[in-house]
């Protein structure tokens, strides 16, 4: 029960075009921020001047020191896809985007989609739910160094009694022999 971006790794997802291209490692591929112009492109925010374009509209043009673009310009961001890994039926089992500032709230409500299943399984099957457990996991985006949820794991553990297995009924058996007259009424 897992959500994470497609080509993160994990359950074998396939890596989506555009995702996590142009890392790099500083130095000389560094950007130097530019200002913005009316067209929605960064004017001098490539090693040469070179004109870089918006494609997150509303977001900050300025370029942090050590990575390549801004979070305006970041195409990883923008392309970064999430699917959900697991055999049941909640939201996102075809890859969807979700923005970096919405990431936390989505995938905890996809999460919380797999807590309401394991409580509605265990009740379907005369069990309970021993224990349930939500971690949500943080990425830094390599191009534009934004923080976002890259993904997150619902964990559950449901007691089910079993009232055919021998061993239950042994132990039920040894419980009712240590209670029997445990409990005296005298008043009668």
């Amino acid at each position: 029960m897992m959500i994470g971006p497609v080509g993160y790794g994990l359950y074998g997802y396939t890596n989506a075009p555009g995702m996590y291209t142009g890392m790099g490692t500083g130095g000389h591929d560094m950007m130097s921020a530019g200002s913005l112009s009316a067209a929605g492109t960064v004017q001098g925010a490539g090693p040469a001047g070179e004109t870089k374009p918006i494609v997150n509209p509303g977001e900050s043009t300025e370029v942090t020191p050590g990575r390549k673009v801004s979070p305006a310009q970041c195409e990883t961001c923008k392309e970064r896809k999430y699917q959900d890994g697991s055999d049941e039926m909640v939201s996102f089992k075809s890859a969807a985007h979700i923005s970096p500032e919405a990431s936390a709230s989505r995938v905890m409500a996809h999460e919380m989609e797999h807590v309401a299943n394991a409580y509605e399984k265990a009740a379907e099957k005369g069990g309970q739910v021993m224990s349930c457990g939500v971690s949500l996991h943080t990425a830094i985006c390599p191009e534009c160094g934004r923080s976002y949820v890259s993904g997150g794991v619902t964990r559950t553990a449901i007691k089910y009694p079993n009232e055919k297995n021998p061993y239950m009924k042994g132990l039920k058996s040894m419980h009712s022999m240590a209670l029997k007259g445990a409990n005296l009424d005298l008043a009668g």
